[in-house]
């Protein structure tokens, strides 16, 4: 028998991780939805076990779940006409124990904060190679005004951080993004909390003053419940 590469042992860590996602899922529930490779398998299991027709709805964080979610048939609702959004499933690229998160590698981290400031309940799923004592080794991405982008580098900079712009790519909502490299984040809550007071931040992508209710982690032999 051909051994699993390390891809695929990847790939099953996250199916674990979404796979745990739905014992939490509801029939008529309007769902939240994020973005990113570990939320594709969610949404491919929402196919295949039967809940695309089963969920009132969904509230989606990009245009990429959008269009996924859309082509189920899933009906895609703005949170501006949800009252209730009892839950809210998304991954992360970074979380700690404290289910502190660093999220936005896939540049769509403001109507992710969004979406998990809404919900009730925010269960965030991720492979245990995400999981780290500290966070920062993953670069934090900082959403920005375009006119704002060198100013806000400066200012990041000032932070003990460097900032490097991601060059071409543009947020659904027309900014930019600098990723923040070199930081060891000791206390995300105030990090999170000084960078957004920088004039021209959209959004950062520290989700600690709004951290996950609970993780999900995928590893070889099952799921750990954090």
């Amino acid at each position: 028998m051909p051994q699993a590469t390390p891809s695929a042992g990847l790939s099953a860590k996250k199916q674990r991780a979404a796979r745990a996602a739905l014992a939490h899922l509801r029939d008529g529930m309007v769902l939240g939805v994020g973005t990113g490779t570990t939320v594709n398998e969610l949404i491919d299991l929402l196919e295949r076990e039967g809940w695309a027709s089963r969920l009132g709805g969904a509230v989606s964080s990009s245009e990429g779940s959008s269009a996924r979610l859309r082509a189920l048939g899933i009906p895609l609702l703005d949170l501006n006409e949800v009252a209730n959004l009892p839950l809210y499933l998304d991954g992360a690229d970074q979380a700690t124990r404290r289910r502190e998160l660093i999220k936005g590698g896939g540049a769509a981290l403001t109507r992710e904060k969004i979406v998990a400031a809404a919900a009730d309940r925010f269960l965030c799923m991720i492979d245990d190679g995400k999981l780290v004592e500290t966070l920062g080794a993953f670069p934090l991405p900082v959403e920005v005004i375009p006119m704002a982008r060198s100013y806000v580098a400066r200012r990041l900079s000032a932070l003990g951080g460097r900032p490097v712009w991601r060059s071409g790519v543009v947020t659904d909502n027309g900014n930019l993004i600098l990723d923040v490299h070199g930081l060891r984040i000791a206390d995300p809550r105030a990090l999170e909390a000084e960078m957004n007071q920088i004039t021209g931040v959209v959004t950062v992508g520290l989700f600690a003053r709004r951290p996950a209710d609970q993780l999900l982690v995928g590893t070889d032999s099952g799921i750990e419940l954090i």
